[in-house]
């Protein structure tokens, strides 16, 4: 899919530039997975368990069949890999077959017709059954630096606090979809995905077919916040069933289907154990943590991360623990892990200012590090505590009062919270095409993916200033696995991932149309040194003999080429041997609480990030207003209600499982610090997009403990915490 840019004066990089890519949406003109037009498609309704462990005895597909319109009925999943046993039931809405019919409506009445008979066993789904089995992640090993048990023997103050998350469920706009079409032994995806290359991958060796066979398209994603990071049971089912069928097939999920089609932020429990001196120095950190994983397949979501480095302490012990149950996997959600144990650190940290009398700012002040005591290695920047005096200045945090309940508007108890964001910077090895056709315009390509943070518009500014262009006459193609190899959207990694190959290749044109120049006979810039070239608007001109000049049509109609390509790598190399990098935010939030109802309300959410340079400060503004809202939810809304007895999920629907509405959106705000990351990538980026979710629910937790007294440990926070 391929997007144009527009023209700002300038450079590109830094200008607060439209979405290339906007005006497409709002005219309705995008075209999301279950849009695409194919010729011969038909609908397909996935079979879901009513149970949550057993075995399935029969399937008797035969009032389904005799249904109008009502094609095939496939129950028959032997040899398809969906990444758990299907010959047995392993959490409540497992894919059990695929009816497929003429319209959709046809189809989704025919599955309502397959007749399923279980032997059904007890299944466990409460992470707090007791005679459940935790064991070790493979990916979070248990750490101790120092004697935390014996400093926390010796601490002058110690905090011990158990916290709770309820399960988040990504809910986007845009339900989990794909259309499937075999050509021969080659198949075509159009799929909701945030990788589509892992994708094929994963479909490739689901159906036991060659990668090279497949090719997947995905050029828009209405939302995903991490539940299309990995391909999913229905995904493999639509291709297993155009296969099948020898047509198209369309499968879209039910909004209720989406609860157990795709991952969630798992349930987890966590015990943050806290000592220090009657100064304010930490003496000593344990934290504790379990989350909920399936039984046929580890998540691990740990949040252990920021615990053992973003303070100075000597003596840290942490662990980690799965609780294997009868569910669905578990998955990425923004900002995975991290926000989930920032609410434990920075709940606790808040706690331990209140006890010691400390203001939440000076106690962090007090214990920034110099460097990263969990792998010893020295940070790039961190200006952490310039985060925290812009942030407490514009936000007006000197009108806090240490004392809860001491502000108070009528009824309304009045409360001021803040915490500390931090996430790393992640960056890994990407690739990118870029081409200049003798028109002057350029084409610059990655099999990257755009769920919502800006990737069009942020890769053409990039592009267009490294090629010397206007952004209106660059376009940038995404969302489709045979362009060049990039790793999957997420994890804050593609903008410095992605963005640097982009950023290495459309150099590498540059040059090379530099190098053509100066070596052609024919070139006003012959025998020029090419250290000495600018390029401007896509003309080459000498910096030193202004009148000498060339441009990127005259060089290709000189050559009678119609166009110059390269296609470049980025990788960071050892760079995370040698140093430590992370992206970091200040939150600042005020609540107010009714002392009658006990109703918690964001009156306001302030936030200052240190991420490097900003390519578009525009798009970064909005990642932050995004994770301000999703913190939201997840402060005071959000939870996934399992009912125990089958594995149901009892709210899979947008009337019961609550989000954010407008009415739940108070004033909010961010700024940026005029900053760069010169060693971690040559775009000099830290990644966004998860670290703005990280610290909100803990911030507005402690403002609601300012305001009541009430020390919050749970989420949602919900009225009988507060009565």
């Amino acid at each position: 899919m391929s997007v144009v840019g527009e023209i700002h004066s300038g450079g590109a990089v830094g200008q607060p530039m439209s979405r290339v890519d906007g005006p497409l949406k709002v005219t309705g003109r995008a075209t999301y997975a279950a849009e695409h037009p194919v010729p011969d498609i038909v609908h397909g309704v996935i079979v879901s368990s009513t149970v949550s462990r057993g075995r399935v005895i029969s399937i008797n597909p035969d009032r389904a069949l005799a249904a109008p319109g009502v094609l095939r009925v496939l129950t028959d999943l032997r040899g398809v890999n969906l990444g758990y046993p299907v010959d047995q039931v392993n959490f409540f809405g497992q894919s059990l077959g695929v009816v497929v019919a003429a319209t959709l409506e046809q189809a989704e009445h025919g599955a309502t017709l397959v007749d399923v008979r279980y032997a059904d066993q007890p299944g466990r789904s409460d992470i707090d059954t007791p005679d459940t089995t935790p064991h070790l992640s493979s990916e979070t090993p248990d750490y101790r630096r120092g004697d935390p048990d014996g400093a926390l023997r010796g601490a002058s103050t110690v905090l011990d606090h158990t916290f709770s998350i309820a399960r988040n469920y990504h809910n986007p706009m845009e339900l989990p979809s794909t259309i499937a079409a075999w050509k021969g032994d080659r198949l075509t995806l159009w799929d909701k995905t945030q990788w589509v290359q892992g994708n094929a991958q994963n479909v490739a060796t689901a159906l036991g077919v060659p990668p090279g066979n497949i090719r997947v398209i995905c050029p828009f994603i209405g939302g995903a916040f991490g539940s299309s990071g990995r391909t999913w049971p229905h995904v493999i089912l639509t291709a297993f069933a155009a296969r099948e069928m020898r047509r198209p097939v369309k499968v879209v999920l039910t909004r209720k289907q989406m609860y157990s089609g795709v991952g969630y932020r798992p349930t987890s429990r966590q015990r943050f154990r806290i000592g220090a001196s009657a100064n304010g120095q930490l003496t000593a950190v344990v934290h504790e943590g379990i989350s909920e994983t399936a039984r046929y397949t580890d998540y691990d979501d740990s949040g252990m991360e920021l615990s053992q480095f973003l303070y100075r302490c000597p003596h840290v012990r942490s662990s980690y623990r799965l609780v294997p149950l009868d569910v669905h996997a578990p998955t990425f959600m923004r900002g995975p892990g991290t926000v989930t144990g920032a609410f434990a650190l920075e709940s606790s940290m808040d706690a331990l200012a209140h006890e010691l009398g400390i203001d939440p700012i000076e106690l962090r002040l007090r214990n920034e590090p110099a460097d990263n005591a969990f792998n010893n290695l020295p940070f790039t920047t961190r200006r952490l505590a310039d985060c925290y005096r812009l942030g407490a200045e514009r936000f007006g945090w000197s009108r806090r009062s240490p004392t809860p309940r001491a502000l108070r508007e009528d009824n309304l108890l009045i409360g001021l919270g803040m915490a500390t964001a931090a996430h790393s910077n992640n960056r890994t090895s990407a690739t990118a095409m870029a081409r200049v056709h003798d028109d002057g315009t350029a084409v610059v390509a990655s099999a990257t993916a755009d769920m919502g943070p800006g990737t069009y518009t942020s890769m053409v500014q990039i592009a267009a200033d490294a090629l010397g262009l206007p952004a209106s006459r660059v376009t940038f193609q995404l969302g489709d696995s045979t362009l060049p190899t990039a790793p999957m959207h997420s994890g804050s990694k593609t903008l410095a991932s992605v963005g640097s190959a982009v950023f290495t290749a459309c150099n590498a044109l540059r040059d090379s149309f530099i190098r053509t120049a100066v070596v052609d006979p024919a070139s006003p810039l012959h025998g020029a040194s090419p250290d000495s070239i600018t390029v401007r608007d896509g003309l080459l001109s000498a910096r030193n003999a202004p009148g000498r000049s060339d441009s990127y049509r005259q060089i290709l109609q000189r050559h009678n080429q119609t166009h110059m390509d390269t296609q470049q790598s980025w990788g960071p190399g050892d760079f995370n041997q040698h140093f430590s990098s992370y992206a970091y935010g200040a939150i600042f939030a005020e609540v107010s609480v009714d002392e009658m109802l006990a109703t918690a309300r964001i009156r306001r959410i302030f936030t200052a990030y240190d991420i490097g340079r900003v390519i578009n400060p525009k798009l970064a503004h909005s990642q932050a207003l995004s994770g301000m809202i999703a913190g939201i939810g997840m402060a005071l809304l959000e939870n996934g209600i399992t009912d125990h007895r089958d594995g149901r999920i009892v709210n899979a629907n947008m009337a019961d499982y609550l989000v954010p509405v407008n009415a739940d959106v108070p004033e909010l705000d961010a700024v940026f610090l005029d900053t760069e990351e010169p060693t971690a990538d040559p775009i000099g980026i830290k990644g966004l997009g998860e670290l703005v979710m990280v610290g909100i629910p803990a911030a507005i937790a402690n403002a609601v403990f300012n305001a009541t007294g009430r020390r919050i440990t749970e989420l949602p926070i919900t009225l009988d915490a507060l009565l």
